[in-house]
């Protein structure tokens, strides 16, 4: 490998005096590297900061999210240890781009929230695996440093541009686009041509602990046509002007790809977000959705048999004989936390807030009293695949306030997670839900009012965290299948559609399709 090694290598073998300061250094370094916890939410076996884990006996999962990393250390029982959240902002320049400040995002925040579980362990951890969103790409010079914004997916810039426009200057997709990253490598090379490495988040982050740009073969799928048949294609990057030094390493799903310097802790290919939250989520029978609450809202529905629907995505599910159907869809958390700014609402993380799962199931408000929100603030994609569609909410009057907004925001998620379930023609039993979101009583009780399903919120909310410590764990050879897996997943709570306030949304969904394109 060519990259400069010397930059990588001082801030993370420093690791190994702090695991010999205790408390002390552990509590100084809190500030710093934004909020950690040894201790989960209630549900959690408590580990005393006294007595920390043997580090040999955990692992630990990063995942470099859209607003901020998580990272979690899990002991052999999947229990969480420790826990820690590194913010960080995603740019909207303009309506059709998304983009990180790869260099904070991508480098620093995965260091300083790998450092912060770390120093909860006595001893370096059996192996660590990073997990992001896909598609994404910057170019790095030979320290791997990013040099350009981190593009995300749905950006502009990687998008389409040849296919066609409705004569309402709408543009159609007919759903999965294989070839938006090598669209978004066109944009890096064209941007910086001759870069040292033009790498996705994964790679960065993963090079950024170990010095290598390594991703796993399931990130490798984001690659579309550039990857194939288990290598590089070297004349379709030849086409883009660039080699294959250039780009990732691919490794196998759970091997190591080295070590951390300095310590014996392996490190894993970097992998995809959603697939490691699938590996922890228990959405494992038949009528199961899982949806993922994050900045995207990731909603899969699993099937018995092969189901291929338009504008819905269909992939193999972990479990054997089963299928995924569904897709992403941008009525996550980007447009919750948009709206309840708009409206004044308190943050979803910030007092005032109802995110606590311990409160009760009681509605607020008058359930016929709630205006239809069409979520497409960044268009849509799944189902929909129409990036130029915009938001619009429809029925409101002057006797409803902010409550009423922020719980049709909440409602349009559900409203989305209702339509891909339709559309996919399977019978859903319930709703598992993971993510950050997933700890919103108020957005949680509108989706399953929203559905008319049972929600079942995981006991662990950073699942794609969680899912990247159990690859971490394969990397360790501390596992060997992913069989053991299952036992990593726990329902938190279960909560229920309330009768009344279903048969209104019922109502509203109704107008929300009416109100939808396609329909």
């Amino acid at each position: 490998m060519f990259y400069d090694q010397r930059e990588f290598n001082g801030p993370l073998i420093g690791l190994q005096d702090h695991y010999r300061h205790g408390l002390a250094a552990l509590v100084e370094d809190f500030s710093k590297v934004g909020r950690i916890a040894s201790i989960m939410a209630s549900h959690d076996e408590i580990v005393r900061l006294m007595s920390r884990p043997e580090g040999e006996g955990c692992s630990i999962g990063v995942d470099v999210g859209t607003t901020s990393v998580k990272a979690v250390a899990v002991d052999a029982r999947g229990r969480v240890v420790a826990r820690a959240r590194v913010a960080h902002r995603v740019g909207t320049p303009t309506v059709d781009r998304l983009e990180h400040d790869a260099a904070v995002a991508w480098r620093r925040g995965p260091r300083r929230a790998f450092a912060a579980v770390s120093r909860a362990l006595d001893g370096p951890a059996a192996g660590v695996a990073v997990a992001a969103m896909v598609p994404s790409i910057t170019a790095v010079d030979r320290r791997g440093t990013p040099l350009l914004p981190g593009l995300l997916y749905g950006d502009v810039r990687g998008r389409n541009t040849a296919s066609g426009e409705d004569r309402d200057g709408v543009q159609h997709d007919s759903g999965e686009d294989h070839d938006e990253w090598s669209r978004m490598l066109g944009w890096a090379v064209g941007a910086l041509p001759n870069a040292a490495g033009y790498w996705p988040c994964q790679a960065v982050a993963t090079y950024a602990l170990s010095g290598i740009p390594a991703v796993d073969t399931a990130a490798a799928t984001s690659f579309g046509r550039l990857y194939v048949s288990g290598g590089w294609d070297q004349s379709a990057l030849n086409e883009l002007g660039v080699e294959e030094r250039q780009v990732s390493v691919v490794s196998p799903l759970g091997q190591s790809t080295g070590t951390v310097p300095g310590t014996s802790t392996a490190v894993a290919g970097g992998s995809v977000d959603a697939f490691c939250e699938q590996i922890v989520a228990g959405a494992d029978r038949p009528g199961d959705v899982l949806a993922i609450f994050g900045a995207t809202l990731v909603v899969w529905v699993v099937a018995e048999e092969w189901i291929e629907v338009p504008g819905l995505m269909t992939f193999p599910s972990m479990e054997p004989g089963q299928v995924m159907i569904g897709g992403p869809s941008n009525a996550g958390g980007l447009f919750i936390d948009w709206a309840r700014s708009v409206v004044g609402a308190p943050s979803r993380r910030g007092p005032g807030s109802r995110d606590d799962l311990a409160l009760d199931d009681h509605r607020n408000g008058d359930s016929e009293r709630i205006p239809v929100w069409l979520p497409y603030v960044r268009g849509e994609r799944t189902p929909l695949h129409e990036p130029r569609l915009r938001a619009s909410v429809h029925g409101l009057d002057i006797t409803q306030g902010p409550e009423s907004l922020v719980r049709a925001a909440h409602e349009a998620s559900g409203f989305v997670i209702r339509r891909i379930v339709g559309r996919s023609g399977c019978e859903a039993r319930r709703i598992v839900a993971t993510g950050g979101g997933s700890r919103s009583l108020a957005w949680m009780q509108a989706v399953a009012d929203a559905t008319g399903l049972p929600v079942d919120t995981v006991a662990v909310p950073e699942g794609a965290a969680l899912g990247a410590a159990f690859l971490a764990r394969m990397a360790a050879g501390l596992e060997t299948t992913f069989s053991a897996s299952g036992a990593w997943a726990g329902v938190g709570r279960r909560i229920d559609p309330d009768p009344v306030w279903a048969a209104a949304a019922a109502s509203r969904f109704e107008r929300f399709e009416a109100l939808s394109p396609g329909s």
